[in-house]
């Protein structure tokens, strides 16, 4: 079971990154690019996971971007 949850929770995560080039309203927005970078793959396991993923979305990630993703909650109505 936990690895499960590890696994939808990566999902999760993976959802709600991409929702950030989503609102740049471009997937591949330079600057969103730049940010992931310097933020999550460059900081490898020098930082805390949790702070590195806050320091690029500025918040915790939100599960309704897997619903979202999955066709389970209507774009139009969470946001």
């Amino acid at each position: 079971a936990a690895g499960y949850y590890s696994y939808m929770w990566s999902e999760v995560m993976d959802a709600d990154a991409f929702g950030a080039f989503e609102e740049a309203g471009n997937i591949f927005d330079p600057a969103v690019a730049k940010r992931l970078h310097d933020d999550i793959y460059s900081t490898g396991g020098s930082v805390d996971p949790e702070a590195a993923y806050v320091a690029f979305r500025g918040r915790d990630p939100e599960p309704d971007a897997l619903l979202r993703r999955r066709g389970l909650l209507d774009a139009a109505k969470a946001a």
